[in-house]
């Protein structure tokens, strides 16, 4: 097997395993990139693209990616690498997937619920509601 299929079939396996993440609260660019597979200025470049991506400096201006950062980053280079998304695309995803889901909607009560009908259910309540407080009101009598 030639040197250029070994490496092939490297790369090939390791798309398939997950990336595992130190247990770390920083990453540098270059650990990140080095994660990822992937050159520094690529980083760079998504940084541009994808607004959620925006690591911290340090005091000498290094960027540090917390963990939330590197997630997203394994999340862009899936989608941009392995689903063939765009980087327009892939932004959209993001967007759509960052997005809180809709409000809970109502019970699905019948729209012409008369007050008839609420009546009985009412009816039917307070019956529950009597049976319920006889048989502790007969226990509570009987203990005593």
């Amino acid at each position: 097997m030639s040197p250029s299929m070994a490496a092939t079939k490297k790369t090939r396996s390791k798309k398939n395993e997950e990336l595992v993440i130190p247990d770390k609260l920083y990453f540098r660019i270059g650990e990140v990139a080095k994660l990822l597979s992937l050159p520094a200025y690529v980083l760079r470049f998504w940084e541009t693209e994808f607004p959620q991506l925006k690591p911290t400096k340090s005091n000498t201006g290094q960027r540090m990616y917390r963990r939330r950062e590197v997630d997203l980053a394994i999340r862009v280079k899936k989608l941009l690498y392995d689903e063939g998304f765009t980087i327009a695309g892939a932004r959209e995803r993001l967007k759509a997937e960052s997005k809180p889901a809709k409000a809970q909607s109502g019970l699905p009560f019948p729209k012409a619920a008369s007050s008839d009908g609420l009546r009985e259910v009412k009816r039917g309540l307070t019956e529950i509601l009597n049976i319920l407080s006889s048989k502790n009101g007969n226990k509570a009598r009987a203990k005593a």
